[in-house]
């Protein structure tokens, strides 16, 4: 008698018994990889500035001793090149070090998916300039819109629909901050690089900026010039007149200068001393005045000094 033939039972594996079907998803979509540096391209039109300073200088230190210890995250482009998501100071970093390759986790995003993944990684740096959100902000928004859904890429890639809600609400419950600072920040974008700029280094308020914003960008300009001819910023009031103004079109030059004339409290620029640089010349309960009258009594008496060792006079 012929035995019957049995069919082979392919039994599920000791990890398919123990992950999710999410788990398993993501285990075979991603990968790390060792990727030539120069086949690594920037997120275009990435918001987040790589600056070769000081600390650049120490990351580089640390990679050509240790190696990139966080591979960076990649998305394939075809060709064999990749397109950065996050790491573009890590990548920096390896190219100052010398490193021919870096490793990388690759995963398949579309252009959306990528633009959010980028701000969301980028924004849990330590410091963020107010140009930098604002710009991140935007263009993470812009991607949402786009979508019609998010990419929670920390829930395992579920999409979650915006159920009629506006992308600037949900990113805002997101952060943890109101609609409107979201707002706030997005219209920084409208700044001509001069204005943001002051914003970065804190010499412009958030609020006249935001102001500001809905003047053209020759209206700006001219709004440039008068600032730097006056030494100062303009005042929530004086942005608030200047936008009137210009909603109106009767924002001119001379308006502009007239409005930037005006008298206001604190608005000159000022040169600060940190006071615990100052601290030791001065009691612990000297006044302000008594401060800046040494201060300047001293300065005084330096330049004596200077014109009597120079021969240029002086008592």
């Amino acid at each position: 008698m012929a035995r019957k033939k049995i069919a082979a039972i392919e039994l599920p594996s000791v990890d398919s018994l123990f992950t999710s079907q999410e788990e398993r998803e993501a285990e075979r979509s991603e990968r790390v990889i060792l990727v030539p540096v120069g086949a690594v391209e920037p997120f275009p039109g990435h918001p987040f500035r790589v600056s070769d300073d000081e600390e650049m200088a120490r990351l580089a230190e640390s990679v050509a001793a240790n190696g990139i210890l966080v591979p960076l995250t990649v998305r394939p482009l075809g060709a064999g090149c990749y397109g950065l998501v996050s790491g573009h100071r890590r990548k920096r970093a390896a190219e100052l070090a010398g490193l021919a390759e870096v490793p990388c986790v690759v995963r398949d995003l579309g252009d959306d998916e990528a633009t959010i993944a980028m701000v969301d990684s980028n924004m849990q740096r330590e410091t963020v300039l107010p140009s930098e959100r604002a710009f991140a902000y935007s263009m993470r928004l812009e991607a949402m819109k786009r979508q019609g859904q998010r990419t929670d890429l920390a829930c395992a890639q579920l999409a979650h629909k915006l159920d009629g809600r506006r992308s600037r609400d949900i990113l805002a419950e997101e952060l943890g901050v109101s609609k409107d600072k979201v707002q706030r920040f997005v219209r920084l974008t409208f700044l001509v690089p001069e204005l943001l700029r002051l914003v970065d280094e804190g010499r412009m308020k958030m609020l006249p900026a935001v102001e500001i914003s809905y003047l053209s960008h020759g209206e700006q300009e001219q709004l440039v010039d008068a600032m730097e001819a006056q030494a100062c910023t303009p005042s929530h009031a004086q942005a608030l007149k200047m936008k009137r103004y210009s909603k109106e079109g009767a924002l001119t030059p001379a308006l502009v200068r007239s409005v930037m004339e005006e008298e206001k409290p604190n608005q000159v620029e000022q040169f600060k001393i940190p006071k615990r640089s100052i601290a030791r010349f001065f009691r612990p309960a000297a006044t302000k005045d008594e401060i800046e009258s040494r201060i300047v009594r001293a300065l005084e008496l330096l330049e004596q000094a200077e014109r009597r060792r120079d021969g240029t006079g002086g008592a």
